[in-house]
């Protein structure tokens, strides 16, 4: 999990000082900021007891009535620690408990709320995030929609955002769909029949999709899954461009199911979320979800490998 959490703060901080004045114009005009300090785990606890513990007292330090403060607080300081945190406790993905008490916390007033939910928006819900994660994220959306400190076209977003995060979730069955191959013989995700099934939702010339698509290729551990019939690869163009499409079948794997999705009804029906392409899920053989919305294809093999 440090490697992730060096990706992101790298990238944010990258953003974040982009358009930041000159060192010299700054030290000269900027005011000292403030920065927050986490909780310390007592030292007598074990690794494991001290991860529990800053689990739930991480932001034991943090006055969440003092709106003053996050006015003057260094914000990229406060990323880092909203990551590190974040990277914490998501050794447990489909926990979303410590995530809603600290937003019950954060609830305390308008401006308290919008600073929190703008650190969730930037570090558990950007499309380019690792630590992206719908299950940490559905508690801040719930909080937003349960103050009252929010008019009916501010709720809009977070009640769409909501839906979304809401489908296909870990644990539950994945939505069905139809899908249409170059033939024009049709089939439906929950007729594919395998062990496991890798939704591989991608569109043609993208280069993350092709990077995906390289490294499913390339790793031992699934290929030898696809040769033995354990794992299917279903890879869904959900676009209208056909002619793109037809262009570019050549480059999946013949052994993948290649199919489009005629009239764009995953789409039109917000089956899946389409806000970031490529994305991956992972279901079983009932079609349950166990990775969703991942572009991280050795974390997939993890999962598998512990499911034996």
């Amino acid at each position: 999990m440090s490697r992730t959490v060096l990706i992101l703060l790298a990238a944010l901080c990258a953003v974040s000082c982009g358009g930041r004045r000159s060192s010299q114009q700054q030290t000269s005009a900027a005011p000292q900021m403030q920065v927050f300090l986490p909780a310390i785990a007592p030292s007598g606890l074990s690794d494991d007891g001290k991860r529990d513990y800053l689990r739930w007292h991480y932001w034991d330090r943090f006055d969440f009535a003092d709106t003053l403060f996050i006015r003057e607080v260094d914000t990229v300081q406060m990323i880092e620690a909203y990551v590190r945190w974040t990277a914490l406790i998501s050794d447990r993905p489909s926990d979303g408990a410590p995530m809603d008490s600290l937003m019950r916390r954060a609830s305390a007033s308008r401006p308290m709320l919008d600073y929190f939910t703008m650190l969730a928006e930037q570090v558990i819900h950007d499309p380019n995030s690792p630590l992206r994660n719908d299950e940490f994220y559905i508690p801040v959306l719930r909080a937003v929609l349960a103050s009252p400190y929010y008019d009916e076209y501010e709720r809009i977003g977070p009640a769409y955002d909501l839906d979304m995060a809401m489908q296909n979730r870990i644990g539950e069955r994945a939505n069905d769909f139809r899908y249409t191959l170059a033939s024009g013989a049709t089939g439906t995700l929950y007729g594919v029949k395998a062990e496991y099934v890798l939704l591989f939702i991608n569109n043609p010339g993208c280069p993350m999709c092709k990077q995906l698509r390289e490294q499913i290729g390339g790793s031992p551990m699934l290929s030898e899954m696809i040769e033995r019939g354990r794992l299917k690869v279903v890879a869904l163009y959900p676009d209208e461009d056909l002619t793109e499409w037809r262009e570019y079948r050549d480059h999946i794997p013949p052994s993948w199911i290649n199919g489009y999705d005629a009239g764009c009804v995953v789409r039109e029906k917000s089956l899946y979320d389409l806000h970031a392409i490529p994305a991956l899920y992972l279901l079983d053989r009932d079609k349950r979800v166990l990775v969703k919305d991942s572009t991280d294809v050795p974390y997939i093999e993890e999962v598998i490998d512990r499911r034996g």
